[in-house]
């Protein structure tokens, strides 16, 4: 699977993953932190997730998706397989707690409402329903990616380039900076709950445009 998501970097093809849904153990009982795979590819775009509760015109209040840390929650972490990418090295991702002195690779690298509470309305098969996830993340920001490139009238190409490059620099994103998925905690810029933040799209468009 990482040969492929490479082989997919390679002509600049983005591919979105989940980060999972339960907390930095990623369900795992040893008590030890742990990063969900593919996300934590680093030829992958890493979604995690965040908790959104909405005005009628603006973000109310967003913070880190944390139901149950164990259950319920945004994945995240520090691989302890993958080295840290070139386009981390800026990221102050942390230390791997678990390999000792190892720089992994960070995971997520962007965030979105994952919070079922706080989902998405959804109509399947004449049924109404919310739904939310880490898995409904990934595809938000495909979509929204869709939409750039339509925009762009280019493709964006391996988003991570941009995504550390001239959108962080540029803080195109909300950066979420409360809640915890379990082992880390939320805090200004990159972090293992929500990395770079959610998007705002309209931003990434103009530094994108500009970039």
């Amino acid at each position: 699977f990482n040969q492929a998501f490479h082989d997919a970097a390679l002509p600049g093809i983005s591919v979105f993953c989940a980060a999972g849904d339960n907390g930095s153990s990623d369900g795992e009982k040893d008590d030890k932190p742990h990063v969900d795979f593919p996300a934590s590819s680093p030829w992958v775009v890493a979604c995690g997730g965040t908790s959104l509760r909405a005005g009628d015109k603006q973000t109310a209040v967003e913070t880190v998706w944390n139901n149950d840390a164990g259950t319920s929650a945004t994945g995240g972490g520090v691989s302890t397989f993958f080295s840290k990418p070139d386009y981390q090295v800026n990221a102050s991702i942390p230390l791997s707690t678990v390999r000792t002195n190892f720089a992994g690779r960070g995971v997520p690298d962007v965030a979105g409402c994952a919070d079922p509470e706080t989902g998405y309305r959804v109509l399947v098969d004449g049924e109404k329903g919310v739904v939310g996830g880490t898995s409904a993340v990934a595809p938000l920001w495909a979509g929204l990616t869709a939409l750039l490139n339509q925009q762009l009238r280019r493709r964006v190409g391996f988003f991570n380039t941009a995504l550390y490059g001239p959108l962080a620099k540029r803080k195109a994103f909300n950066d979420i900076i409360s809640g915890t998925n379990g082992a880390y905690t939320a805090t200004t810029a990159w972090d293992a709950c929500t990395g770079l933040g959610s998007p705002n799209g309209q931003a990434i468009l103009d530094t994108l445009r500009t970039s």
